[in-house]
């Protein structure tokens, strides 16, 4: 998952980062409204967390800029502001929830992981299938049939983009943008690596393999036929 965070309070939008990032979250942070907007315009998030008084342009328009340009990117407001005139007006003008500041970390993450569900289409969905592969995305554990598969927050990441993707490819790009908080670099081998150390969890140990490169394109997963 890969979410976007404009905030001008450094040391708020680094707590926050560092949580979704714990929580194996891609994460975008501008400072400014304007360099905000610019990325909510040109990049691809599956969550955003908004601050309404911000430099360049407020959180507001930035929010009603995303709405006319189409971009429906599920929009959290974060903010001081604390009236119910303020959340009323922040929900009318095209976001999807508000919290108020202070905050904890904790309600916000379930607040975004609902936002993300919702919009997917998918209600309170807390597990991902493939073939006979199984992720608990909430006590974030994996399982190949009955072998309990032991990852690492990275891994784990990179999987759920797989599993999320299922019969789908998808490339480097791809993978950097949404597992890691990175573009594309032609000399970075990253992501390599990290699918070699995947597939030694999720296949080594099985006949039928569920994690296929596809040549000039990039990665793969497919449940055993």
């Amino acid at each position: 998952m890969r979410i976007l965070i404009i905030e001008d309070d450094i040391e708020i939008a680094g707590f926050i980062a560092k949580g979704f990032r714990q929580e194996g979250f891609a994460v975008d942070t501008a400072h400014r409204g304007d360099d905000g907007l610019v990325l909510a315009l040109e990049e691809s998030y599956d969550a955003a967390v908004i601050d309404i008084m911000l430099p360049g342009c407020n959180g507001l328009e930035i929010i009603e800029a995303m709405r006319e340009k189409r971009v429906n990117t599920p929009v959290l407001i974060l903010s001081a502001k604390r009236s119910v005139d303020d959340r009323v007006r922040g929900i009318q003008r095209g976001g999807d929830d508000y919290m108020v500041k202070p905050f904890a970390f904790s309600e916000l993450l379930v607040r975004i992981q609902a936002l993300i569900r919702r919009s997917g289409g998918v209600a309170e969905a807390s597990t991902l299938t493939v073939g006979d592969l199984f992720m608990d995305l909430l006590k974030r554990g994996v399982k190949r049939g009955d072998t309990v598969l032991e990852l690492q927050p990275r891994e784990f990441s990179l999987l759920e983009y797989l599993m999320r993707n299922a019969e789908r490819p998808v490339s480097k790009t791809m993978i950097l943008e949404h597992v890691w908080d990175l573009h594309f670099d032609p000399q970075t081998n990253v992501v390599d690596v990290l699918v070699c150390r995947l597939r030694n969890k999720v296949d080594k140990a099985f006949d039928a393999k569920m994690i296929h490169t596809i040549r000039g394109v990039g990665y793969v997963l497919k449940a055993p036929a």
